[in-house]
């Protein structure tokens, strides 16, 4: 006779065999396209040039005016809340440095990549998930094409592409939304607030967002096209996954966003 105990073991350890499932399943998907990846660079003409542009333009400057209001109302809103504790203390002068740091090292790659995970890694996955439905993968591969190759590759190449350029306009428009505030609160001219920036922002935490935006696009392509081969055989299917793909994408980043930025800082460590 089962009882509660026994009922949450099983319950437990069917989530274990679940997990493992998805951990070997994701790890050989990765395998796989990072394969197809290098295959690319090898033999660029056989990129689906064609799905490679529309996809680009999906990517890109599709979501560019949810990116810009986004990040213009991020730079708006981290400038009022840094302008109400700095002003108390007499720090105003910090305040350009402040926002072009927060910016461009945090908040500029992270909202980036959440908005083209909301856009574009749903739309992977959901996109996958009907053609499985559909029986179009099961198409492909009777004609000895590879869906996960034939499909995926061109999306991840579009994304890597135009994520960092998205990330770069937020970066310019958050700081530029942080300035629109200190010009109406505190009357600091541009002059000045580009010089400070100049002054505590160096280079390289441009750098270090654009390339934190490049493993964030890997992550989004990858989560979202996964979710999408795994959707079930029903309509329903389609929107768990879609769901999921989101969900995952999120968390795989914010993990990601948190071991690079402990690798960046040890990096400068080292540098001294």
């Amino acid at each position: 006779m089962k009882t509660r105990a026994t009922d949450r073991i099983s319950q437990f350890g069917d989530m274990a065999f679940h997990l493992k499932d998805e951990a070997v399943s994701m790890v050989s998907f990765l395998g796989d396209i990072t394969a197809a990846l290098w295959e690319g660079i090898r033999h660029p003409k056989r990129l689906r040039w064609k799905d490679f542009l529309f996809y680009m333009n999906t990517c890109g400057p599709d979501g560019l005016p949810i990116t810009i209001m986004i990040s213009a109302l991020m730079g708006v809103v981290l400038a009022y809340q840094a302008e109400v504790q700095s002003h108390k203390y007499g720090a105003d002068n910090f305040l350009p440095m402040v926002i072009g740091c927060t910016i461009l090292r945090e908040l500029g790659p992270l909202m980036v990549a959440i908005v083209a995970t909301g856009r574009s890694g749903s739309a992977f996955a959901a996109e996958i998930g009907t053609m499985k439905i559909s029986e179009e993968l099961d198409a492909l591969r009777t004609m000895g094409i590879r869906p996960a190759r034939f499909l995926v590759v061109p999306k991840m190449w579009a994304m890597l592409l135009m994520l960092p350029l998205l990330t770069a306009v937020g970066d310019f428009v958050g700081c530029a939304g942080g300035y629109m505030v200190l010009k109406s609160e505190l009357g600091m001219p541009l002059d000045v607030f580009l010089r400070l920036t100049r002054q505590g922002v160096a280079v390289k935490y441009f750098v270090e967002g654009i390339l934190k935006s490049i493993v964030f696009a890997y992550i989004i392509t990858a989560t979202g096209c996964w979710r999408g081969f795994r959707t079930g055989s029903d309509a329903i299917a389609v929107g768990r996954s879609t769901t999921s793909a989101v969900v995952t994408s999120i968390l795989f980043i914010v993990l990601a966003d948190a071991f690079l930025a402990k690798l960046f800082t040890m990096f400068y460590g080292l540098q001294g």
